[in-house]
């Protein structure tokens, strides 16, 4: 009788769902009626006509708007995926030099967190870019017998040039996203039972030993959902690039909109580029969830 109860409640819910799907499509589709519009994708065989500040492809103003959506979700996706590792990097740092022992490391990490969690990620890239990048000399201002050069113009390195624009994108997100890792992180590893922390301590192995082989892989359950969570939030906020000047998937299909006046088509574009996004990320993620749940994850 539950397994019918529960099956008549799936049901239900998925009626409700698409219901609200067909009242919600109806709806678009006789008011695109009224203004005499249809959903037409056509114009993105046209000629764009307006230029790219970065491209990781080959792009002109004659090339389509169709391959400009495509080198805009490509500065987007590097960005993003950039952006994972070092707030990742800079989460397992703030967390590290909390459990440590050193009170000033402790203070830094705890200041960190509090205060880029606390001011908003938009006031923190306009830092950034207006201040940090666009205020510094032509030359760098760095001993140039060094690898790395910073500029006005951004970050050379190895070869490597990094426009001031994704700089300012990649530490801002990288930096917001961290401190909310660090939390993340926290809470994991504060769910692990105190037993555990004084089993490896009675045994006489290392803090940073017992920390690396006892506590985070039991951590690591409670540890994943909230990352997952974090890295699909890092995602989102990559929107805010257009504040900045990045050319990314939002900026460039907020310039499309505005020429071609074809927005519903615009969104639904820009709906389902994020939707990728999300998936790669989401699924990324479920992989190593699997391998967790499994134990066969190996640190």
């Amino acid at each position: 009788m539950k397994i019918k109860k529960s099956l008549l409640i799936q049901i239900l819910a998925f009626v409700i769902i698409l219901t609200i799907i067909s009242i919600l499509i109806n709806n678009l589709l006789i008011n695109l009626a009224r203004s005499q519009m249809t959903l037409n994708f056509n114009w993105l065989n046209t000629t764009a006509g307006f230029a790219l500040s970065e491209y990781s492809l080959p792009y002109t103003p004659n090339d389509s708007y169709a391959w400009a959506i495509l080198v805009a979700w490509i500065n987007s996706l590097k960005v993003i995926l950039a952006s994972l590792f070092l707030s990742t990097l800079f989460g397992v740092l703030a967390i590290s030099a909390r459990l440590s022992g050193n009170s000033l490391l402790k203070f830094l990490s705890n200041f960190y967190v509090a205060f880029v969690r606390q001011t908003p990620l938009l006031l923190q890239l306009l830092f950034w870019y207006f201040v940090a990048f666009l205020s510094l000399p032509e030359s760098s201002i760095l001993p140039p017998n060094l690898f790395v050069q910073l500029t006005n113009n951004g970050i050379h390195t190895l070869g490597i040039k990094l426009s001031a624009e994704f700089s300012a994108l990649l530490i801002g997100l990288s930096i917001f996203t961290g401190a909310s890792i660090a939390e993340v992180l926290r809470g994991g590893i504060n769910s692990v039972s105190r037993g555990q922390w004084e089993a490896y301590r009675s045994l006489g192995i290392k803090e940073i030993q017992g920390l690396c082989k006892v506590i985070f892989p039991q951590a690591l359950p409670a540890i994943i959902p909230g990352l997952t969570s974090q890295y699909l939030n890092l995602a989102k906020n990559s929107t805010l690039a257009i504040a900045i000047g990045y050319a990314d998937i939002y900026a460039v299909s907020d310039t499309t909109i505005t020429q071609t006046g074809r927005a519903i088509e615009g969104f639904i574009i820009l709906l389902l580029s994020f939707l990728l996004l999300n998936l790669i990320i989401s699924n990324a993620m479920n992989i190593v969830n699997r391998i967790v749940s499994d134990k066969k994850y190996k640190l």
